[in-house]
């Protein structure tokens, strides 16, 4: 009896870790987005794509795949150097989207930001990027 309640609290405990490094995991993913993109990394910021992705910028929008996504956002980043990123609002939709709103300031110009991303895998993945000047 006693073995049977210590692996019950070995396998609780287990479970209890890998469900929080989940967690973990994705809040790590939306902190290295921000990293990226306050360093106008378009590299850094691909590898949280997804294999398409959907960008609008000031109204122009297109379905890219991930290296043309990052082509865009390359260029962007080369007409709008970042001065700053601050992420304002973080949120989820269900149990596999979630979102966050930023502030992009460069000289002269603030855009908002909106990413959505897929949760998958223990991560997370962008699907999709509005950038709107303000």
């Amino acid at each position: 009896m006693k073995q049977l309640l210590t692996k019950t609290f070995c396998l609780l405990v287990v479970g209890m870790i890998l469900c929080g490094s989940s967690a973990w995991a994705q809040r790590q993913d939306a902190e290295e987005i921000a990293i990226s993109i306050k360093a106008g990394s378009s590299k850094d910021l691909a590898v949280y794509f997804d294999r398409n992705v959907e960008l609008s910028i000031n109204g122009n929008e297109g379905d890219y795949s991930k290296n043309q996504a990052e082509l865009v956002i390359r260029d962007f980043f080369k007409k709008f150097p970042p001065s700053d990123f601050d992420i304002v609002h973080k949120g989820s939709s269900g149990s596999q989207i979630e979102y966050f709103i930023g502030t992009y300031d460069t000289t002269g110009t603030k855009f908002r930001i909106l990413i959505k991303c897929k949760k998958e895998g223990g991560g997370s993945s962008i699907y999709s990027m509005d950038i709107t000047k303000e």
